[in-house]
C-alpha cells in the first residue's frame, strides 16, 4: 500500500449559500509536486485553506503520515512543517520586508529582538534561490511582483517541508516564473512535498508529477502529468474544449485616443531619482497597444500616472484630445477612461461592499442608479444581475455576496465586467487575466479584441509573454522607465522581445549608433 505524507478524506467545507468542497479527497506523496487545477471558484484555495488551518470543514479527516491530525490554525500547520504561499498576500503594508518574513517566528536573545541574525538567513535564502529583495524596503512601496517573493521568504524562512503555493507565478515575469519553477523541483529533490495551485496548464506539464481537477467544488479526477496533454486537463477542468489561439481580424486604426507626451514620474522607493523617464506614445482607435516589460521597471508608476491615483512630475496626457494631466479619478472616467488595475484589492474593489455595490463603483451617480441623492436599489440589483449572468461571475449569494468572500478570479472578474460594460473610449487593461483559468483567459481576451474591433483604443499591460504576442497590434517595451523599442507582434519574435525587455537588445543598438558616430 502506497505511503503518502498528506491526505484529506472527504473534505466538505461550506459557505452561505454553496459547498465550496463537497466531498473532495487529495492524496500527496512525499517528495513530488502535485498540481490542483480547476476554474475560479472550483474550491481549490478553499481546499488549501483547510490544510493550512484557515478554515474547519464540516466533515472530513486530514491524515500526516498515516495520522489523523486536528489543524485548528496556521500555527498547528507551521507544527506540522506545512507552510503556505497566499494567492492574496498576507502581508503587514507598513513593516518592513524583513519584519514581514520574521513575523511570528523573530530569533530573539533574553527577550531581545535579534535583527541582525534574521536578516543573514533572509539574504541567505534570497540568493540562494534568486529571490533577490530589499530587507529594510516597506511592504507598501514595492511592486506587486516583489511582495509575492516576500511571501514565498516567509515561508522558507520557517524550514517547512509540505509547500503550498497558491497561485504564485500569477504576478511574476517569465524569467522570475522560470526560476521559481526550477526552485520548485529543487524543493522535490530535497524531499519536501509540494501542492501547487495554478490555472497555468504550462507550468503544470513542465514541473507537477500529478495533478488532481476541480469543478465547481466537486472532485472529477487525479492524473499522471506524463500520460496526459493540455487539451485534456483543460477538458477536465471547464467541461469543453478551450481555444488557446485569439482570433482577431485586421486592424482598422482611427484617431488618437490617448496621447502621453514627455512623462516623467518620481520613484517612491529610490529618492532623487524618476521610475519613468520622458516617455511618450499614442494609442489610436481601433488597436490594442501593449506595454510590455520585466516587473519594477516603471509599468506601476507610469499607469498610476495615466489614471490619477499619482501624479506625474512632468509631461502631458491627452485623452481624446483633452488635456486629463491634472484630472481627479472620476473626471478621467468621465472622460472616456476605463481602468482594470493591477492590484484588485488595492484599486479595484471595496473588499467590505456586496458584489452588486462593486459592480456600480464607477457609475453609482448617473440617473440610472440615483435620484436626487438616493441610490435606487431595484435598477443596482437588475444591472449587477445582467453583468453576473453576462461575465460568469460566480458567488455563494449572488449580487450580495461580500467582495471579499470571493475567489481571487471572480473577483477579477467582477472589475473587468464593470470597466468593459461602462461607456469608454480608453481601456487601460493591467494584468486583466491574472489568476484566470483557461476558460475565463479565452473570454478576457475575445472582450478585449472586441472592444478594439468595435472602434475603442486598448492600453495593455502584461506580463505574459504569450498574451503580449497573441492580443497586441504594437508593443511597447519599457525598460528602467525609457521605451526601448517598439515592435510588431507579426514580424518579431518572443526571443528579440526578450532581449529587449531584458535591455540587453537597447545595449546592443546604442553600441552600433555610437560606433557609428565615431
Amino acid at each position: 500500500m502506497e505511503k503518502y505524507i498528506i491526505e484529506m478524506l472527504n473534505i466538505t467545507k461550506k459557505f452561505p449559500g454553496i459547498i465550496a468542497n463537497d466531498n473532495i479527497t487529495l492524496k500527496l506523496k512525499k517528495g513530488e509536486i502535485h498540481a490542483l487545477l480547476g476554474e475560479n471558484g472550483a474550491g481549490k484555495s478553499t481546499l488549501m485553506s483547510v490544510l493550512f488551518g484557515l478554515y474547519q470543514p464540516e466533515v472530513g479527516e486530514i491524515r500526516k503520515n498515516g495520522e489523523a491530525v486536528k489543524i485548528n490554525n496556521p500555527n498547528d500547520a507551521n507544527e506540522l512543517g506545512i507552510g503556505m504561499v497566499h494567492q492574496h498576500f498576507k502581508l503587514v503594508e507598513i513593516f518592513t520586508v524583513l519584519e514581514n518574513i520574521i513575523l511570528g517566528v523573530e530569533p530573539n536573545r533574553m527577550g531581545f529582538l535579534e535583527k541582525k541574525i534574521a536578516r543573514e538567513k533572509v539574504i541567505e535564502l534570497s540568493e540562494r534561490y534568486g529571490l533577490k529583495v530589499d530587507p529594510d524596503a516597506l511592504i507598501e512601496d514595492i511592486t506587486v511582483g516583489m511582495q509575492q517573493r516576500v511571501e514565498i521568504l516567509k515561508m522558507l524562512y520557517k524550514d517547512n517541508e509540505i509547500l503550498i503555493f497558491d497561485e504564485p507565478t500569477a504576478v511574476l515575469t517569465p524569467q522570475e516564473i522560470k526560476e521559481l519553477l526550477q526552485i520548485m523541483k529543487g524543493f522535490a529533490k530535497e524531499g519536501k512535498s509540494i501542492l501547487f495551485i495554478t490555472h497555468k496548464l504550462n507550468e503544470i506539464m513542465e514541473v507537477a508529477d500529478r495533478c488532481t481537477v476541480l469543478r465547481k467544488g466537486k472532485y472529477i479526477g487525479t492524473v499522471d502529468v506524463k500520460d496526459t496533454t493540455k487539451e485534456e486537463l483543460s477538458r477536465m477542468m471547464v467541461g469543453r474544449d478551450i481555444n488557446f489561439s485569439v482570433a482577431k481580424k485586421e486592424t482598422k486604426v482611427g484617431d488618437v485616443v490617448l496621447s502621453v507626451k514627455n512623462l516623467t514620474v518620481a520613484s517612491k522607493i529610490h529618492k532623487n531619482s524618476n521610475a519613468v523617464k520622458n516617455v511618450s506614445f499614442d494609442v489610436r482607435a481601433g488597436e490594442i497597444v501593449c506595454l510590455a516589460g520585466i516587473d519594477g521597471n516603471g509599468q506601476t508608476e507610469f499607469v498610476n500616472a495615466l489614471t490619477g491615483l499619482d501624479r506625474p512630475s512632468s509631461g502631458n496626457i491627452t485623452l481624446c484630445g483633452k488635456d486629463i494631466t491634472k484630472e481627479s479619478i472620476r473626471q478621467r472616467s468621465i472622460a472616456g477612461m476605463s481602468h482594470i488595475p493591477e492590484d484588485r484589492h488595492k484599486h479595484g474593489l471595496v473588499l467590505d461592499y456586496k458584489l452588486e455595490e462593486n459592480l456600480v463603483l464607477q457609475r453609482y451617480w448617473q440617473p440610472e442608479f440615483q435620484k436626487g441623492g438616493f441610490i435606487k436599489f431595484d435598477a443596482v440589483r437588475k444591472y449587477s444581475e445582467k453583468l453576473i449572468d453576462k461575465f460568469d461571475i460566480r458567488s455563494g449569494q449572488g449580487p450580495v455576496t461580500k467582495a471579499r468572500s470571493m475567489s481571487g478570479g471572480n473577483q477579477q472578474k467582477a472589475i473587468i465586467a464593470r470597466e468593459i460594460d461602462k461607456e469608454h473610449e480608453l481601456l487601460v487593461a493591467v494584468q486583466p487575466t491574472r489568476g484566470l483559468d483557461v476558460g475565463a483567459i479565452e473570454y478576457v481576451h475575445k472582450q478585449l479584441v472586441a472592444r478594439r474591433d468595435a472602434g475603442k483604443a486598448v492600453f495593455l499591460v502584461s506580463l505574459e509573454l504569450d498574451e503580449v504576442m497573441d492580443v497586441s497590434d504594437r508593443i511597447l517595451v519599457i525598460y528602467e522607465g525609457e521605451i526601448v523599442g517598439e515592435l510588431d507582434p507579426k514580424t518579431t519574435t518572443v526571443q528579440e522581445l526578450g532581449l529587449y525587455m531584458s535591455g540587453a537588445k537597447r545595449d546592443t543598438v546604442k553600441e552600433i549608433n555610437d560606433a557609428g558616430q565615431k
